[in-house]
């Protein structure tokens, strides 16, 4: 199986910029080389921060933009969200019983969980409530021994960026000890805007970049909190034996130096 993992847009109305960079292009050339490269993805998923200042014009043309994209596509929310927002302009979306904005799904008999991490204006961080772990808790109980490939925006643990870690998950120990004995195959999450990828605890993780600003991996390498680095956006291979997740730079795509019938003789 093969499916599209996108995170932190940070849309504000199309024609704006942000930090000198305009998200809205930016998503649609997304749009544009998932359609071209990926059309045989089984769907996408775009893990937070969908708007800037979760401005309801912002999501009103997100769903314009969706509406004649050919991919099955899976919105989650991030920090800068306004779940009440979001909902005024999807009220179709999946949620739980809570009005939370996560749901679960099935795919090659295997489980798929997308789950709201939003805690809500001053804090940038996390949080998973009570109300957000019941239903959780369900929802494994109901996978069974099935495989389980998690999507949240905050990770649960620390990532070794001094900013990131200041507005991770809260209460991620919690959290993370709700997933003790099921079959987790994976964690994706968005938020800190780099490419990054490793093993917690046996629990394999990705996430890619943002779509328009990131964050230097160093405080202090770029004069400004932010950086421009590539725009990536994840494609994932599943299978039951290997998660491979490939993070493809599509605005920094171009060729190389050299003549184009070079090297392509037989290498094997």
């Amino acid at each position: 199986m093969k499916f599209i993992h996108v995170s932190d847009l940070h849309l504000v109305p199309k024609g704006d910029k942000l930090w000198g960079l305009d998200p809205f292009a930016r998503f649609e050339a997304c749009l544009d080389d998932i359609v071209k490269f990926h059309g045989d993805a089984a769907f996408v998923v775009v893990s937070g921060d969908l708007t800037e200042k979760g401005e309801v014009l912002a999501y009103r043309q997100l769903g314009a933009r969706l509406a004649d994209f050919p991919i099955e596509t899976h919105l989650m929310l991030g920090n800068h969200d306004d779940r009440g927002h979001f909902l005024s302009a999807f009220p179709n979306a999946p949620r739980d019983e809570a009005s939370f904005v996560q749901h679960a799904f099935v795919r090659d008999d295997a489980v798929f969980l997308l789950l709201d991490t939003l805690k809500g204006p001053p804090s940038s961080a996390g949080l998973y409530c009570p109300q957000r772990k019941a239903w959780l808790k369900a929802e494994l109980a109901k996978a069974g021994k099935r495989p389980v490939y998690l999507f949240m925006h905050h990770p649960p643990f620390s990532i070794a960026h001094d900013l990131m870690d200041l507005i991770m998950l809260d209460d991620a120990d919690e959290f993370l000890d709700l997933l003790h004995g099921h079959a987790i195959r994976h964690i994706f999450f968005g938020h800190a805007h780099r490419p990054i990828s490793g093993q917690f605890r046996g629990l394999s993780f990705s996430a890619p970049p943002s779509l328009v600003h990131q964050l230097p991996l160093v405080s202090g390498s770029v004069a400004t909190v932010y950086s421009d680095e590539p725009a990536m956006y994840a494609v994932v291979h599943a299978t039951p034996d290997k998660v491979l997740v490939h993070m493809d730079a599509y605005l920094n795509r171009a060729p190389a130096d050299m003549d184009p019938e070079a090297e392509r003789g037989d290498w094997y």
